[in-house]
């Protein structure tokens, strides 16, 4: 097999293209390629003139590889694509795995197909049931503390924008892709640079994996809280879960910990019982929000036409050290309620699969030090998140969100109604200024950065572009500390997991690591 770099597709050029491309770099006729197959698609918007697709593709010839790749020269090499091979149980005894997010998702579909029927235990609802509690709570419904969008089946990411790029190389990564699109995901997702699946899909993706897991003998226990562990000898030995008011005890010599960023309660049970953890670094802010047709002019000097949503990705080091971000973009997206305490009010991004909404929506961060944190602990920065939380619920007196004009936050006045940029947030606005809910450690940065980032992409700095706040959880605010054999330090047979742990960045990076974790607990004896 030969890998074939450097091939173009102009915007909206098929990808079965690729085969006669590939058969005139390595100039053969197209009859000798028996299989051709996208192995990496980016969009090249570096000249407004000449914005097009660079493509890798995967090439089987009839005969004569080795000849064909000296003729291609530097464009080609021989390729085997990657393979993830997963152990086999080793034990009759039944992993337990907290959370149902991408993290305990992937570690639970592994441990499934190696034979150990893992037992899940998820705090929130099933996505069908998930699904619908969340669109309530979006019209102005009851915000349900157990299954929300950080609670239930698929983790926070179900409702976002569905996002699978991750800087990680880990081999690991193209198997998830792989199990993404053969549970449902668009094929894309194995070759796009940046592959997206959206939320309408990713509701049915997750419910498929859920299926399999089950019928290789797993279970998933829903509405089912982790509220404890039982220790023996130093080791764990079993689990205390709560289901519909009832408490128990589940036997377990190896749980895999994947409870998710936003688990408040839980890290307070993990750290009030000596379970090792730490102060992380996070981020903290706003979301900003743009009409996708703006983004899509400043991107491609034109009306986007064939080409997808644009999108952006921008980061700013001020002179006094301090810096921000965008992080999370969602091109034709929309501004998420994502409350998981009463009394909070917390925002987040999504994008459906055609990423057809009039606004661009990306979160604006600052990034936050263990040093800047108001409080001392190892669950400062999580207090600190929740304060800001409940100030923005001060501020409105509901889960309406605090929002601001960019142009009157730079000019530290109030706003009194939108602009051009009608806020997409659901249950609604209240207008306002975002400093009497943010830290002037936030605001200030915040306010140097959005001229700079302006300058790098035109428009972002726009007046009538809407600031809605707070964007509070990025990433988590505590690391679980685990050993290299990913056991907790504290506790033999714990094993801390994806975001909530503080060993994950998102969709892709988690389900790696539940990959890891399942692993090393099929390692054991």
């Amino acid at each position: 097999m030969i890998l074939i770099r450097n091939l173009r597709l102009e915007p909206g050029e098929p990808l079965e293209a690729l085969r006669q491309k590939a058969a005139k770099k390595l100039r053969v006729a197209e009859s000798e390629i028996t299989e051709c197959a996208p192995v990496k698609r980016s969009l090249d918007a570096r000249k407004k003139n000449d914005i097009h697709y660079t493509c890798s593709a995967a090439v089987t010839l009839r005969h004569g590889e080795e000849q064909a790749m000296r003729r291609a020269g530097k464009d080609a090499a021989p390729y085997a694509p990657p393979v993830y091979e997963i152990p086999q149980v080793r034990t009759t005894e039944r992993p337990v795995v907290a959370g149902f997010g991408p993290a305990g998702m992937f570690a639970a579909l592994v441990l499934a197909r190696a034979g150990a029927k893992p037992i899940v235990l998820e705090r929130g609802q099933a996505v069908e049931q998930r699904s619908i509690a969340v669109e309530a709570f979006r019209r102005g419904g009851d915000l349900n503390p157990e299954s929300n969008v950080q609670f239930g089946e698929g983790g926070a990411g179900t409702f976002s924008d569905g996002k699978l790029n991750t800087g990680t190389h880990d081999k690991r990564m193209f198997w998830v892709l792989k199990e993404f699109a053969a549970h449902g995901a668009p094929e894309s997702v194995t070759f796009d640079a940046k592959p997206h699946i959206g939320t309408d899909v990713l509701v049915d993706v997750v419910k498929k994996i859920r299926e399999e897991i089950l019928a290789l003998g797993g279970e998933v226990r829903f509405e089912t809280r982790l509220d404890g562990l039982v220790m023996e000898n130093g080791a764990l030995c079993g689990a205390r879960i709560t289901h519909a008011g009832v408490t128990e005890t589940l036997p377990c010599r190896q749980l895999i910990l994947a409870i998710g960023h936003s688990a408040r309660d839980s890290f307070t049970w993990l750290h009030e019982n000596g379970i090792a953890m730490e102060r992380k670094p996070f981020s903290m802010g706003v979301r900003i929000e743009h009409k996708q047709a703006a983004v899509d002019l400043a991107q491609y000097g034109r009306p986007r036409g064939e080409l997808p949503p644009a999108d952006y990705s921008l980061n700013v080091h001020l002179p006094d050290g301090t810096s921000a971000y965008t992080f999370c973009m969602c091109p034709g997206g929309k501004v998420f309620a994502a409350a998981s305490e009463a009394g909070g009010v917390v925002t987040n991004g999504m994008s459906y699969s055609k990423r057809d909404g009039e606004n661009a929506n990306a979160a604006l961060l600052v990034t936050l030090h263990t040093e800047d944190f108001p409080g001392e602990g190892v669950l400062a920065g999580m207090e600190w998140q929740r304060e800001i939380e409940r100030a923005a619920w001060r501020c409105t007196g509901s889960y309406q969100a605090p929002a601001q004009l960019v142009g009157d936050f730079l000019n530290k006045r109030p706003s009194t109604g939108p602009g051009s940029v009608t806020p997409s947030y659901a249950p609604g606005v209240r207008w306002g200024d975002l400093r009497e809910i943010l830290p002037a450690r936030i605001t200030d940065v915040m306010q140097n950065a959005i001229p700079a980032l302006g300058k790098k992409l035109r428009g972002f700095d726009d007046p009538e572009a809407v600031l809605t706040g707070p964007e509070t959880r990025s990433s988590s605010p505590v690391r679980i500390l685990r050993g290299e054999d990913l056991q907790s330090l504290s506790l033999p047979g714990l094993y801390p997991c994806g975001e909530g742990a503080g060993y994950a960045g998102g969709i892709t990076s988690a389900a790696v690591d539940g990959l890891r974790c399942a692993e090393a607990v099929l390692k054991e004896p």
